[in-house]
This record gives C-alpha cells, sequence and structure tokens, in this order.
C-alpha cells in the first residue's frame, strides 16, 4: 500500500486533474457503449494514457533527468488536443439536442440584435484578416506563457500554470455537453458562403479551412451543420484566453505584454469571426472565474498532500 501511495504522489497537481478526467471518459463510453460506435478503442487509449501520465511522472521524479520533466510538463499539450476530439465522438450521441435556439433567444433578450449581423455591417477585409490570425493563435497562447515562465525557472508557476490552463480547459470540455450547438456561422449565417460575406486578404481562408478541420467538417463535407463539433457554449476560446491573460498578469511575466493584446482581439473575433454567440463569451468568462477561484483550492490542497508549500501569487 506505501508502494502504490508513493507512486500516486509522484503527480503534480495538473497530473490529477488529467488522470480523473480519464476515469471519467472511461465512464462515459462505458454507461454510453450502445450509442458510441468507438467505445472500446476511447476506453483503451483513454487507459493507456491514465497509464502514461503516472509513468511519465515516476519516471521524472526518480531519475530527475531534464529530459523526463520537458515531456512531463508538455505532454499536456496533445493532450488536450486528443481530448478534445474525443468529445467529439461523444457529445452528439449522448446530448442529441443543439441549442442554439436557446442561445440565439439570450443574446437577441441581451442586445435586442444578433451582435455577429449587426457586426457585419462592419466588417472590412483587413480587419478581417487579422482577426482571423489572431484567432488562429488561440492554442499558442498557453505555450507562450508557459515557455516565458520555463525560459525563467520559475517551476513552481509554470506547475500552477499548466495546472490552471489544463483544468480550465477540462471544465469548458464538460460545460460542452450542457448545452451543445454549433454556432451562428451556421444558424445565422450561410456557412457555405461565409468567404464571400466576410473575406479576408491573404491567409483569412486557408486559417478557415484548418479551424473547419480541426473541428471534422474539412472542404467538401456533406453536410457540415451535422457533422462539426458540439463546442460553443461555453466559450473555450474566451475562457482559456483569460486565464492565460490573467495569469501573466498576476505571475508578472513579461508575456503579458503580448498576451493581453492579443487575448482581447482572440476574444472580440469569436463573435466577429461568427464562431459564437455573445452568451458563449459569458458562459466562459463566468467559467474562467470559477475555475481560477476553486482551481487554486485544489492545486494547494495537492500541494499540502505532497508536503509542498502553498501556491502564493506573491512568492513565486
Amino acid at each position: 500500500m506505501s508502494s502504490i501511495k508513493s507512486f500516486v504522489y509522484n503527480l503534480k497537481a495538473y497530473d490529477l486533474v488529467v488522470i480523473v478526467f480519464y476515469f471519467l471518459l472511461v465512464a462515459l463510453n462505458l454507461i454510453f457503449c450502445s450509442l458510441v460506435n468507438e467505445w472500446k478503442f476511447f476506453i483503451i487509449i483513454d487507459s493507456l494514457i491514465i497509464f502514461f501520465v503516472f509513468l511519465i511522472a515516476y519516471l521524472e521524479h526518480e531519475t530527475g533527468k531534464k529530459f523526463f520533466r520537458i515531456i512531463h510538463y508538455w505532454y499536456t499539450a496533445p493532450i488536450i488536443l486528443f481530448t478534445f476530439k474525443e468529445l467529439y465522438f461523444l457529445i452528439k450521441p449522448v446530448r442529441q439536442y443543439d441549442f442554439d435556439w436557446l442561445l440565439i433567444q439570450i443574446d437577441r433578450w441581451i442586445f435586442g440584435t444578433d451582435p455577429t449581423v449587426f457586426l457585419s455591417k462592419y466588417s472590412h477585409p483587413l480587419l478581417t484578416e487579422i482577426l482571423q490570425i489572431v484567432y488562429g493563435l488561440f492554442y499558442i497562447l498557453p505555450i507562450i506563457l508557459g515557455i516565458a515562465l520555463q525560459r525563467k525557472k520559475r517551476y513552481e508557476a509554470l506547475d500552477y500554470a499548466v495546472f490552471s490552463v489544463i483544468y480550465g480547459f477540462f471544465l469548458s470540455y464538460i460545460g460542452y455537453f450542457a448545452l451543445p450547438g454549433i454556432g451562428p456561422r451556421f444558424t445565422l449565417h450561410s456557412f457555405e458562403s461565409i468567404n464571400i460575406e466576410l473575406p479576408g486578404l491573404l491567409l483569412t481562408n486557408f486559417l478557415r479551412e484548418v479551424v473547419n478541420i480541426g473541428e471534422s467538417i474539412p472542404y467538401g463535407t456533406l453536410n457540415p451543420a451535422e457533422a462539426v463539433q458540439r463546442d460553443i457554449f461555453p466559450s473555450g476560446h474566451t475562457m482559456i484566453t483569460l486565464i492565460v491573460m490573467y495569469l501573466s498578469i498576476r505571475l508578472k511575466s513579461r508575456s503579458k505584454y503580448f498576451l493581453i493584446p492579443v487575448g482581447t482581439l482572440l476574444i472580440f473575433a469569436t463573435v466577429y469571426l461568427r464562431y459564437h454567440y455573445v452568451i458563449d463569451l459569458i458562459g466562459g468568462a463566468l467559467l474562467m472565474i470559477f475555475s481560477v477561484w476553486s482551481g487554486k483550492y485544489l492545486f494547494n490542497w495537492w500541494q499540502k498532500k505532497l508536503g509542498l508549500e502553498q501556491f502564493e501569487y506573491e512568492k513565486c
């Protein structure tokens, strides 16, 4: 028993979040196996990921080698992307109805109009180009913060930043099950005509296609509204970008001079580019507040279990 306890205590707080979430995914695949065609495959992969997390935590702790430390921090990046794609195969079978109608009504109740339709009156190819490029930087922003902290060898701050981002991502993923939807580019606008209605300059069409591929609707997909990933509420782009901006300020990272203006543009881009309703952003912002508040307690709870010093922004 003591050896098992020691093995568990090699885990960092973000490892624990990954393991708990992947046990949840295994449970969902088992519970809804009659609806999820790929459930056996995902249970095998999810179990291997849980084993890998335990293994890399053990190897870093026991060897102290820089190689294992780097893998231990950065395995989280592909994990986030893989988890996002696994949800594609889970959400629609489990939650068979979309709630765009409700999100649209909330936006109209707040603003008296559809914000994406309103903004389309003020669109310009140069603005569209800039915002599409910025939107494409979403997954890069947490990496920029992480590299900035790692270069300064601020490992306690890096531990907390990785935990906060992973915890935030997984909370947003859980939120997708609550109110699945496909977004205004399908419901309020013509998806097939977006390159004509909202043109950019050089890179916009290419970057849009990259986003579409990531959401399982590459060019030529029949009925893309049916095939697209259900991932609009809450806005993960808003939530995670706000977390990264917040951490860059509280951790006094010089990366904030890049992250804050780019992050602000990115959040605006989610509506301007027709990916999100404004209520998605509000939901993402509220969940960000909960994530930051609860995350610190969870992180320090695990720090206490490990016999480590409690995390405080001012000390790291």
